[in-house]
């Protein structure tokens, strides 16, 4: 993972929340990490990683996500085992 990637996975799981996370940035690193995305209606996405499924949306106005959809994205991430802490044990293990 680049260190843009895993910086942006620190800042997604950070409290405060943020709310300067783009999501260009996010959908980057839901494709780097190996996520299945498939768009559906509206702003939804469907998103596999890690044999975990869930329904994030895009943002409507603008590119950031608001407090709310960091919540919900981390909610996400942690059910598909992809938190720093998980991540950096993976990589770990590797080594």
């Amino acid at each position: 993972m680049s260190h843009k990637h895993e910086q942006l996975l620190r800042t997604i799981f950070h409290d405060p929340i943020s709310a300067n996370i783009h999501w260009r940035e996010v959908e980057s690193l839901l494709h780097h990490v190996g996520a299945e995305i498939e768009s559906l209606s509206g702003a939804r996405i469907r998103v596999k990683l890690n044999g975990a499924e869930g329904i994030l949306h895009r943002p409507h106005h603008g590119n950031t996500l608001d407090k709310s959809a960091v919540r919900h994205l981390r909610e996400y991430l942690a059910h598909a085992r992809m938190t720093p802490s998980q991540y950096e044990a993976a990589r770990e293990a590797q080594h």
